[in-house]
């Protein structure tokens, strides 16, 4: 080292050579939403792989309901199993995915306890991806939840009229309507203190949802007054729906409410979670 050269590394570091260094390649663009939101999706699915338990309700929760209510009650309510598998398994798919998407709110509380959320407010991305990207990675948790009911129904014995088209379209509306939905979890999170609260106030909603609906029995047999509820569920519309395209059938009308409905959800909640979001503190 020449005395020039030990003279320039001793010398002070000033705020214009810095802004020299910093400013001497081209500054990267700013990412997309879209980029943004994949990348925090990404986040998600790797907290599955560190973390594998969280596939516990996506697995055991549909096996478990799908072989109590066919054994246990589908002689009584159908005559045989095998009659009222076919039946009852549509069913069992919507209430897996709908009742998995209680999982989103429980997620994003967790992290919102941990003071997660306070870093990605800070970062320069657009203001909802972290919100996005975690309901896109749960669509992961739709479909491995998808795949384990309709595997398991084929094992059992039932077979879907519609084929494999009618399955696939009726599993892509079904996590349609599921990352809708989850958009009142998410909301649910920013306004709730702990993950427990938002668990227990989840399961207040959906078990009503879930039950007083025609995904295990058909509404004809329940008092006037109980049809009248059923048939303004959207959870009844949606398990109609998924029946119908399994079956062969295309019910263009049960379709239109499901994605009114699909509409509706993301277009009250989606605004009030980001009105949370931003003023969360």
């Amino acid at each position: 080292m020449n005395a020039t050269t030990a003279e320039q590394a001793s010398a002070p570091v000033t705020g214009d050579v810095l802004r020299s260094v910093l400013l001497a390649g081209e500054r990267p663009s700013r990412p997309g939403p879209v980029l943004t939101s994949l990348t925090f999706g990404w986040r998600a699915l790797l907290k599955i792989k560190h973390v594998p338990e969280q596939l516990v309700d996506v697995t055991m929760f549909p096996i478990m309901f799908t072989l109590m209510f066919t054994y246990l009650f589908g002689g009584a309510l159908a005559g045989s199993t095998q009659a009222y598998l076919q039946f009852l398994l549509p069913g069992i798919l919507v209430q897996a995915n709908v009742m998995i998407t209680m999982n989103t709110g429980i997620t994003l509380n967790t992290d919102i306890q941990k003071g997660v959320f306070d870093r990605f407010r800070s970062l320069p991305v657009w203001r909802p991806s972290p919100l996005v990207g975690a309901l896109l990675g749960d669509l992961v948790r739709y479909s491995i939840g998808s795949a384990i009911v309709i595997m398991l129904g084929l094992v059992l014995g039932f077979r879907p009229e519609g084929g494999a088209v009618g399955v696939v379209l009726s599993v892509a509306l079904l996590l349609v309507f599921s990352f809708c939905l989850s958009w009142l979890w998410t909301m649910l999170s920013l306004i709730l203190r702990t993950p427990n609260s938002v668990a227990g106030v989840s399961m207040m909603v959906m078990f009503p949802l879930t039950f007083v609906s025609n995904i295990f029995v058909d509404p004809k047999t329940m008092p006037g007054w109980l049809q009248a509820v059923v048939e303004v569920n959207p959870i009844s519309h949606l398990a109609t729906v998924v029946r119908g395209l399994m079956d062969g059938s295309v019910p263009a009308g049960e379709i239109g409410w499901v994605l009114v409905s699909s509409v509706l959800l993301v277009a009250v909640f989606g605004p009030i979670t980001m009105v949370l979001y931003r003023n969360k503190k």
